[in-house]
């Protein structure tokens, strides 16, 4: 079971800002070997999901209110450490990150961009494919919404 804080990033303790950065690096850059700009300056108005197992942040996504990212309240920048996917924390991540949604805007409409491989993984949350498949930093994707 993930220990699950919601917090803004004024919020965040360095050391935890750290290991997000570390993890969504990990993840995103190094293992998905893809040459991206990750620190976007959109950190600074989401709000941070956070899952940590005995105190390692090993779980993470950054949430939007409707209009600072799409139209609609959205999810971004999903990432469980490779080490601990066996055990599905993304799920019940998910399940957090679409509730903190529901709480901090008031709103059950929430779009995200997945990676296509993922499309499965979302849809069992109750996210619906819409339009084509598209090429985001050099990764198909597929953007989903939930209402």
């Amino acid at each position: 079971m993930l220990d699950i804080t919601v917090k803004t990033f004024f919020q965040l303790s360095l050391e935890e800002l750290y290991f997000i950065l570390q993890l969504r690096s990990e993840v995103f850059v190094v293992e998905q070997d893809c040459v991206y700009q990750d620190v976007d300056s959109k950190d600074q108005i989401a709000l941070h999901v956070i899952g940590k197992k005995e105190d390692t942040v090993i779980a993470y996504t950054r949430i939007f209110k409707p209009g600072d990212y799409f139209k609609e309240a959205s999810i971004g920048r999903v990432v469980v450490s490779k080490n601990e996917r066996h055990f599905k924390y993304g799920h019940q991540l998910m399940i957090a990150s679409i509730k903190a949604i529901e709480d901090a805007y008031e709103t059950k409409e929430i779009k995200l961009s997945a990676q296509k491989y993922l499309e499965d993984f979302y849809t069992n949350l109750g996210f619906k494919t819409i339009g084509e498949s598209y090429l985001e930093d050099g990764i198909p994707h597929i953007a989903m919404v939930k209402n």
